[in-house]
């Protein structure tokens, strides 16, 4: 994306799936980072759609907790520009956005990876320092784990959207990598983001202790991506 002066952070589910669509709209469709950004929307929309249906036992919760863990993606976007100041977590995703022999799937799960396993711990924390409550206070276990729902029925339309016939082709040596990629699934990610968010949440009032265990999770997110984008 073009360099120029960062976008506000947004403040509202529409401002999020409006800076979604802003991006999807700016870069060509092969773009690694519109491959998950094009996951990330269709997510998004699942999760925002049920905001008003009375789905969410505490819907106010689940929209500071959207528009934060959505913040943290713009701000990888926004630092694309300048490989330098490009988060860790997401490093591999746009380094790697226009290398051949990666597919789609590769890049959107890349993504997936990152801000679920760096972003998605982070931004419960804020969001519960922010309303002044806390990761197991009242009903944001069960609305988290209500998301998992919402996604356990849409991922597998979500990964087919990326699909044309075999998800990858590849040769025996690299057998492991198609394993990784054909068993990598969103809940699973989000049920490790979920433990994790309880450790930053007891760390948050010793800051060289929490950026330690932040900087841990962001190292392994590289890594797990790094695994995931490899060129087939």
């Amino acid at each position: 994306m073009s360099a120029g002066p960062a976008p506000a952070p947004v403040t509202t589910v529409a401002g999020v799936v409006a800076r979604m669509e802003l991006i999807q709209d700016s870069l060509p469709a092969a773009d690694g980072l519109a491959c998950f950004n094009r996951m990330y929307l269709d997510v998004t929309r699942r999760v925002v759609g049920e905001l008003h249906t009375g789905y969410y036992a505490d819907p106010a919760f689940m929209t500071k907790l959207d528009v934060a863990f959505a913040n943290l993606y713009f701000d990888a976007v926004d630092a694309a520009s300048d490989p330098i100041t490009v988060p860790l977590a997401w490093r591999p995703l746009i380094e790697d956005r226009d290398v051949p022999g990666i597919e789609p799937i590769q890049f959107a799960l890349a993504g997936m990876n990152a801000h679920i396993n760096h972003d998605l711990p982070i931004a419960v924390v804020e969001t519960c320092v922010a309303l002044g409550t806390s990761p197991t206070s009242d009903s944001h276990p069960a609305d988290y784990q209500k998301v998992d729902r919402l996604l356990d029925a849409a991922e597998e339309a979500i990964r087919q959207s990326f699909e044309t016939g075999t998800l990858l082709a590849v040769d025996r040596h690299l057998q492991a990598v198609d394993n990784l990629i054909a068993n990598w699934t969103i809940n699973s990610a989000r049920d490790l983001a979920w433990t994790n968010s309880l450790v930053l949440w007891q760390l948050r009032d010793d800051p060289s202790g929490y950026q330690l265990f932040a900087d841990s999770l962001a190292a392994t997110a590289a890594l797990a991506s790094r695994l995931l984008l490899v060129a087939v």
